[in-house]
């Protein structure tokens, strides 16, 4: 018969063996050492995750041998941090992380480790116990895991997460920035708070079926701000599924493009504005005995400078050049404004003085306060060979002699227009032109342009130029007189339009200086 002390024997020969069978098939790698410091088990699955198994190595060449590296990945573990000799000295391990690096793992793998001390009865450390697992995987997912988390976190474009039902579960800094919203506002509401209402129910209706079969969504929507304003987002919803393949939510990345938008839209209309500006400037004029050039150079994509040239009832033909105050898209709305009302004040036939009365009485009901025009008019009678001229406000005008003289300047014989009810214009004296001569009229901007020094190219320096190239075709004159100013700026961009027209006199016959001014 088998006594209890053999029972309990055997008993415990079984539970051992037992224990045996389930530290050799466990996944996670079992070390044991005992008190001495000496390795005495390691299973099978620690053997692999380690690349040794149980040899005589006291621990404190432990770490060289195994190649247990601290999380640097280059630094060899210190003796006293190893997890077997920490849990001797009474410590208790807690996912530990450790790069292990060694010739079964050249490459390097993680491993995380959990230990504890075994005490007997007398309460002393006889032995301690090491779990480890390989964490390599694990902790590449944690890192990519980190990774996104930090993207989503630091990206300028809005990330919302909403669960099947469209409530939202999370929302970016950005998202924060943009809306004007802070997380605990939205958080378990609906993307609805951003509905603007520019886009109407059946639009939302079509984008949840959409995405309710797991369809993704791409396009351009306007929202709304906490704040109440409007913004554009380039949005993208993607429906997320688990494993199993069912939907779980919906993430959504929204990129602000309001300021592009806007950008695009003024690109547009001041694409537009100066096509049709440059219509406005049409082809400069043929006369006989006479050579016309203009150029018009504006500072950005359109100007508020002008020129033009109209032909009169009477064979005269009339020679405008204006410059709106400022420059640029709505400098050009204005230039657009003064032509049409200069065509039509000029086909009444009136004067110019009249006609820079009545154009200054129209411009007062449509400029703002502090917006104004300047405007030289001249009238060429081309069998006369006589100019005259009136100005509002203008920069002075100049009549050259063949010789380069200055004869004459056309200064402003009135107030700009759109400042002042009244103002009264005058009619200059006509003034009689003679082969060779050359008169030129122009905005401001050759005459202001600055170097780096400051010092603007100035009237004296328009005149040298006129001078030295009287000799020149009268198109060349003016371009040239731009690329002139252009060049003394050097590498400064230009502050401002620049517009001339340039005429020159050629031969003329005798018999046309005795025509009776009647005609």
């Amino acid at each position: 018969m088998t006594s209890a002390k053999e029972w309990n024997c055997e008993e415990l020969e079984t539970q051992c063996e037992t224990l045996q069978m389930i530290f050799q098939t466990l996944p996670l790698g079992i070390m044991v050492a005992d008190a001495e410091g000496h390795l005495c088990y390691c299973n099978p699955a620690a053997e692999d995750i380690v690349g040794l198994g149980v040899s005589d190595i006291n621990l404190a060449g432990h770490a060289k041998v195994y190649g247990w590296f601290l999380p640097d990945q280059t630094t060899v573990l210190p003796n006293e941090q190893l997890p077997l000799v920490r849990v001797l000295r009474g410590e208790t391990l807690l996912d530990e992380l450790i790069f292990v690096r060694n010739l079964r793992h050249p490459d390097g793998i993680w491993i995380r480790a959990d230990g504890w001390p075994l005490r007997g009865a007398s309460g002393m450390i006889s032995h301690g116990v090491v779990m480890i697992h390989d964490f390599t995987e694990g902790r590449e997912a944690r890192q990519m895991l980190w990774l996104l988390s930090q993207a989503a976190e630091q990206t300028t474009d809005s990330i919302l997460l909403t669960d099947r039902q469209g409530i939202i579960e999370y929302v970016n800094p950005a998202f924060e920035m943009t809306t004007g919203y802070h997380r605990e506002e939205v958080l378990g509401k609906t993307p609805r708070i951003l509905k603007s209402g520019v886009q109407d129910a059946d639009f939302y209706r079509r984008l949840w079926a959409g995405l309710c079969q797991g369809l993704p969504f791409s396009g351009t929507v306007v929202n709304r701000k906490k704040s109440g304003d409007f913004y554009w987002t380039q949005q993208s919803i993607t429906p997320l599924r688990d494993e199993a393949g069912n939907l779980t939510h919906f993430v959504s990345v929204l990129q602000d493009v309001t300021e592009r938008r806007k950008k695009e839209e003024q690109e547009f209309h001041l694409r537009l504005a100066r096509e049709v500006q440059q219509r406005f400037y049409g082809t400069v004029p043929t006369l006989p005995t006479f050579d016309i050039g203009a150029s018009a150079k504006p500072a950005d994509e359109t100007g508020g400078d002008y020129f033009d040239f109209i032909e009169m009832a009477d064979g005269s033909l009339m020679i405008a050049v204006g410059d709106v105050e400022g420059h640029g898209f709505g400098s050009a709305l204005i230039m657009a404004l003064t032509r049409a009302y200069l065509r039509s004040f000029a086909a009444l036939q009136l004067e110019l003085h009249e006609i820079l009365e009545q154009m200054n009485s129209a411009l007062l009901k449509d400029l703002s306060q502090g917006q104004f025009v300047t405007l030289a008019l001249a009238r060429l009678h081309p069998l006369r060979g006589t100019l005259a001229f009136a100005s509002a406000g203008h920069l002075p005008g100049f009549v050259l002699r063949e010789s380069g003289t200055l004869t004459d300047e056309l200064t402003s014989t009135g107030l700009p227009l759109g400042l002042f009810p009244e103002n009264h214009c005058l009619l200059a004296p006509a003034l009689q032109l003679g082969p060779g001569d050359i008169m030129v009229l122009m905005t401001d901007g050759a005459a202001e342009s600055a170097g780096s020094d400051g010092e603007e190219f100035g009237a004296p320096r328009v005149l040298d130029y006129i001078r030295t190239h009287r000799h020149q075709p009268a198109q060349q004159i003016a371009d040239g007189l731009y690329v002139a100013a252009r060049a003394y700026a050097k590498d400064l961009p230009q502050s401002d339009d620049i517009t001339s027209v340039v005429i020159k006199v050629g031969a003329m016959r005798s018999d046309l200086h005795n025509i009776p001014s009647s005609v």
